[in-house]
Parts: C-alpha cells; sequence; structure tokens
C-alpha cells in the first residue's frame, strides 16, 4: 500500500495530461557534492534532469479513471496509513534547493521525525543535526509542535560561543537559505500538501504517470516515479519530478524536481531535491529526543 501513496505524489505533482520518460545515465560524485567523498547517490537510472525512453516504463494510472481522481483517492488512503501506522523515524537526508534563484550547497543533516499523534497527545517533532559542509557542521535544531512558544530551538556548531536561540520558524533568520520552513517538515506534511494541490488543481486535467521497477539508490532496490509536464504554464509548478521508493521499507528515499530548461535544448534546472540514505522506520522515538536538555545534544 505506501507504495500507491507516492504514486499518487507523482500523479499530484503532475496536474495535466503528459507522456513521460527516464534516462538511463549514472550520476557521479562531482555532479552533486563536491565536499563528500562518495556521491550523495548511486543510481542505475539517469537523474540529471533530461528524459529518454526506458523500456520498462509502464502506466501507473488506470485507463477506467481520472488520473487526478486516482491520484487524490489514493493519496487519501496513503494519508489514513500514515497516521495510523508510521510512528517515528531516522535517516541522513541530504538536500539542495533553488533558493533566491541560485541552487544551494549540498547540506548533509541527521534526522528524526516522530509523526504527530493527536489521540495519544503526541505533537510533529523534528530534529536535525548537520553533518555537512563545514560552514554547518554540528548546528542542531529542534521543533516541536506546540510547544517552546512555537519556537524551533537552534545553536550553531561553529564559533568560540555556542548560543542557543530560539526563532520563529517562519522567520527571516530561520527560512535563510530554505525554501520550505522546518512546521512542513515529514512525509506526513508532503502527501497532505499533494492532496491540496491535486484538488486545487484538478480543472487543469488529468495526469498519465509511469513507474520504473528495478532501479536502485545506493544499491537498494526502488521504483522510480516520474512525471512531466511537456507544456510550460503558470499554474505548473515543475517541469519534472521523479520520486524513488525504496522497494522494502516502502518509503521515499530521494525526490528531485527541474522546472524548465533556461535556453531551447538545455537541462532542465533543479528546483529542489532530497535523498535519504540509513532510513529506519517506527526506531520508539521518545519525547527525550526532541529536547533540547537531552545530554546527547550540544544546546547551552
Amino acid at each position: 500500500m505506501p507504495v500507491r501513496i507516492f504514486r499518487a505524489v507523482a500523479a499530484a505533482f503532475a496536474m495535466s495530461a503528459v507522456a513521460i520518460s527516464v534516462g538511463a545515465t549514472q550520476v557521479a560524485a562531482q555532479q552533486t557534492d563536491k565536499l563528500t567523498k562518495e556521491p550523495v547517490f548511486r543510481t542505475t537510472r539517469g537523474d540529471d534532469g533530461n528524459s529518454v525512453a526506458a523500456a520498462n516504463a509502464s502506466s501507473v494510472t488506470p485507463v477506467n479513471m481520472a488520473p487526478m481522481d486516482r491520484a487524490l483517492s489514493i493519496a487519501s488512503e496513503g494519508l489514513a496509513y500514515i497516521r495510523r501506522d508510521v510512528r517515528d523515524y531516522t535517516a541522513i537526508m541530504v538536500k539542495r534547493e533553488r533558493v533566491n534563484g541560485a541552487v544551494t550547497e549540498a547540506e548533509w543533516m541527521d534526522i528524526k521525525v516522530r509523526n504527530a499523534k493527536p489521540a495519544e497527545g503526541i505533537p510533529l517533532s523534528v530534529y536535525m543535526k548537520f553533518l555537512k559542509p563545514s560552514t554547518v557542521r554540528d548546528r542542531e535544531v529542534i521543533w516541536v509542535d506546540g510547544e517552546n512558544d512555537g519556537k524551533l530551538i537552534a545553536h550553531e556548531g561553529t564559533g568560540l560561543v555556542r548560543m542557543t536561540v530560539r526563532l520563529d520558524p517562519h522567520g527571516f533568520i530561520a527560512m535563510r537559505g530554505n525554501r520550505y520552513p522546518i512546521t512542513e517538515a515529514g512525509i506526513e506534511n508532503l502527501v497532505y500538501r499533494l492532496v491540496e494541490k491535486g484538488e486545487r488543481f484538478k480543472s487543469h486535467g488529468a495526469a498519465e504517470v509511469k513507474f520504473y521497477e528495478n532501479t536502485t539508490i545506493n544499491g537498494r532496490k526502488c521504483t522510480l516515479i516520474q512525471v512531466t509536464h511537456a507544456e510550460q504554464r503558470p499554474e505548473y509548478e515543475f517541469h519534472i519530478c521523479r520520486i524513488f521508493i525504496d522497494d522494502e521499507l516502502q518509503v521515499p528515499v530521494r525526490y528531485a524536481a527541474y522546472g524548465w530548461p533556461e535556453t531551447p535544448g538545455g537541462k532542465p534546472t533543479l528546483e529542489e531535491e532530497y535523498t535519504y540514505t540509513e532510513v529506519k522506520l517506527n526506531v520508539g522515538l521518545t519525547a527525550a529526543d526532541f529536547d533540547p536538555n537531552n545530554s546527547a545534544y550540544n544546546f547551552k
């Protein structure tokens, strides 16, 4: 069932009837983060923003149902699944985003997320420790919905004075270098936003979505889903988006979105990408994992 969730994610991003395809090249370290000794990810199918035909593509959308209706139905089921069965997870996340017209340097983070369980009084909780590059190494951030007066708690890892600060998660300082606030972190928020977008843009048409099996990310078998907007229009947010779903864990381990080429015949431009490694689900996180007084952390 979880694979169906993220097929819905791909369909919801489409917002139009499109024909899609996928590349077949391997991404090297110099195309991701030059500061790392290894690539952010290794894949058996290309992810450089170009599109060429893939022999084993198959359509996600059944012919007897409108694609967006199908996507919204599956996404709604996915939300129910996440809220019921996915309590928490840990991972190493690598992100790059286009902010103010420029793509940021890849940032590596050790993350912990505990999903909201309102019936149990558990709020959405997020912890991040930055690993790379050196400019942000050892930075720690905690945000717990409804606690700490709504503020995120953070400290920098560099400098002689490691002062802990409380920041508005939507404010200028917290949002600097980020496309989204920490309040929108997590798989559940992702699927929820896609349902909203799907409903809002449903009038623009359905989506033909294809997926590709036997793809690997960092040696793990995945299903790749790709959606393309062939025509650039104001209501379309992306030209191409790709989602890699770990076949064993049944969660996405990479998501990337690209804009239209800046020049005719050029490559699509990266807008945002998130790659997850060492993903562990339902590890039993508690409130202590999101407490700045935790002795394992370096908040002062």
